[in-house]
């Protein structure tokens, strides 16, 4: 074997290796999340797996530690919650009632191990404005709700082209 096909050989072995080297670690990030009702309705299927869970910490369901090293809570469900465990650095605004996203393993007894929570913030998300007034998908500037202008005559007339 010549020199040159060696060469060829070892580079696409090390070009293949550091291809799957990165599928593996970009996959993870690749997964999107369940909701704690699908997490509960495949639990059998998905035990031992890495999940990312999204769900709202049921009222009277968090218990945290004194130091912040671990907590325990309750995502809501709609037949029942789902229970998670969570070691690890914790956001300071967990509290109960707010939405988060764990990610962990579950285990075949349906608890979720967590080692990371992630608080969502869905206001700052939300528009400001009713969505009778949000931006149409065209471009074109939105218009006024049609009962913010039957309150206001001068306006529905200049909309009609009405001096």
């Amino acid at each position: 074997m010549t020199t040159g096909k060696k060469m060829a050989i070892g580079g696409a072995i090390v070009a293949s290796a550091a291809i799957f080297m990165a599928y593996r670690g970009a996959s993870a990030s690749w997964q999107y999340y369940l909701t704690a009702d699908e997490c509960i309705a495949e639990g059998a299927s998905l035990a031992g797996r890495r999940l990312r869970v999204s769900g709202r910490i049921a009222a009277g369901t968090l218990v945290l530690e004194p130091d912040r090293s671990r907590v325990a809570f309750a995502l809501e469900a709609s037949g029942k919650n789902l229970k998670v465990v969570c070691a690890g650095p914790l956001p300071d605004k967990l509290a109960e009632g707010i939405a988060v996203l764990v990610e962990g393993r579950l285990d075949a007894s349906g608890l979720l191990r967590g080692d990371k929570v992630l608080t969502r913030c869905a206001s700052k998300y939300e528009s400001r404005l009713p969505a009778s007034v949000a931006q149409p998908p065209d471009g074109d500037p939105p218009s006024a709700p049609p009962e913010a202008a039957a309150s206001r005559p001068e306006t529905v007339s200049k909309l009609e082209g009405k001096p």
